[in-house]
Order: C-alpha cells, then sequence, then structure tokens
C-alpha cells in the first residue's frame, strides 16, 4: 500500500494522522509526505524561526519513518493559500501525485475554519480523478483538532467520521513526535495539547471497538 498524506502546515500530518502512517510503514506500507506550505524571510519570519521548524520538520520526518524521497515540500506561504491561483496549486500536487503515484490519499477536512485547509482540500481533491490519477484508489479526509472542530459555517456538515484505524500500538509514538513542534502545542484545554490527542483517540477508540483510534471520512473508494 502506497499512502500519501497531504499536509497544509507542519503538524496537521500528526494531529490527524500520525498513528495511522506509523501503523500503515509498520505493515510494510510507503508513506509520502506532501506539505504545501513553508515560513518564509519574505512573510516577516526571522531566519532563527525558519531554521529551527525546517530542523523540526526533519526530525518528524525521521521519526515517522518517511524516506527523505518521498517527502515534498512545496513551499507555499502559510496562511495565503488563498491568494495563489488554484490551478497552480493543482498543477504542483498533481506533479506529486504523478511522481508518487498513490494508492491510498489522505486530505484535511473541507469543513476546517483555517482557510489553508479549505484550499489544499480543494486543489488536492483536483487530483483524484481515475482517469488522470489511476493508481488512486482511496481517498479520506482526517480531523485536524484546532480546526476541525472550530468550523462553525451552519451551511456546512460537520466531521461525521465513518472510517476508524486502530493506532492502539502507534498513539504513544505519535504522542511523543508531537512534542517536537514545540511552538504549536500547548497545556490543556488548548486543542493541539497532548491531553486533548491522547482523548480524542480514546473516544474514537470506543466508538469504533479499540483503545485508540484515529477517525476519517470516506470520499471515494473503487
Amino acid at each position: 500500500m502506497k499512502l500519501l498524506v497531504v499536509g497544509t502546515h507542519p503538524d496537521d500530518e500528526l494531529l490527524g494522522c500520525g498513528g495511522t502512517i506509523l501503523r500503515r510503514i509498520a505493515e510494510g506500507g510507503t508513506v509520502g509526505w506532501l506539505l504545501m506550505t513553508a515560513i518564509t524571510e519574505e512573510a516577516g519570519w526571522v531566519r532563527a524561526s525558519i531554521e529551527r521548524r525546517a530542523a523540526e520538520i526533519e526530525r518528524v520526518r525521521e521519526g515517522l519513518g518517511i524516506k527523505l524521497e518521498h517527502f515534498y515540500s512545496l513551499g507555499f506561504p502559510t496562511a495565503q493559500l488563498d491568494q495563489i491561483p488554484l490551478a497552480t496549486l493543482v498543477s504542483r500536487i498533481s506533479d506529486v501525485v504523478n511522481d508518487f503515484q498513490p494508492e491510498e490519499m489522505l486530505l484535511p477536512y473541507p469543513g476546517d475554519v483555517h482557510s489553508d485547509h479549505r484550499v489544499t482540500f480543494d486543489a488536492a481533491s483536483a487530483c483524484t480523478k481515475w482517469f488522470r490519477y489511476p493508481s488512486v484508489r482511496r481517498v479520506l479526509a482526517y480531523e485536524t483538532p484546532s480546526e476541525t472542530e472550530f468550523g462553525i459555517n451552519p451551511t456546512k456538515i460537520g466531521f461525521n467520521p465513518n472510517v476508524f484505524i486502530d493506532v492502539s500500538k502507534s498513539i504513544e509514538r505519535k504522542l511523543k513526535l508531537i512534542r517536537i513542534y514545540k511552538s504549536e502545542i500547548g497545556e490543556f484545554p488548548h486543542p493541539r495539547s497532548e491531553q486533548l490527542l491522547r482523548a480524542l483517540a480514546k473516544i474514537r477508540g470506543a466508538q469504533s471497538g479499540f483503545i485508540s483510534a484515529e477517525s476519517f471520512m470516506m470520499l471515494l473508494e473503487r
């Protein structure tokens, strides 16, 4: 199984599906990580912060077990994806999908409150058509704590998971890796806290009969 995780910002891959990534690799699968955004000096970030973030991403990549050649960083400016032509985003994601040839893709939920997540979904979902990307057999949306649960648009259907993956053997490793993103993790009741992530895994596990689970919405399977 070849799985491509599409993450908008660094930490999305762990928050939403870190346990699933670890499980897939432990089972012998191949995982690719497509990261849409980056922080830059042009956007006002200092060099020290940029270097620290790059080091965090590298440590997470190694910790997850994703090979360097399967890590794709597109480098679009964070919090500005809605200012970039959608065709440009689709083209760059298309290049990755054609190179990696995934059978399964995990995308951010389109109802997330962050505009970057919504744009990422729109662009990535355009790269799942069977007649252009025949390798893709399965597409799911993952939940991102601090984004998915804060979408309050009453016209949008909430995140209603219908696929649950047992991460009982990988949840502790996921929680250890999330600590690498020091600037993104807060103390409970912050939605990106270790306690919240552990509790969410227990809730999803209770819904599906596992000790700990991650949940997804099935969008396509063929």
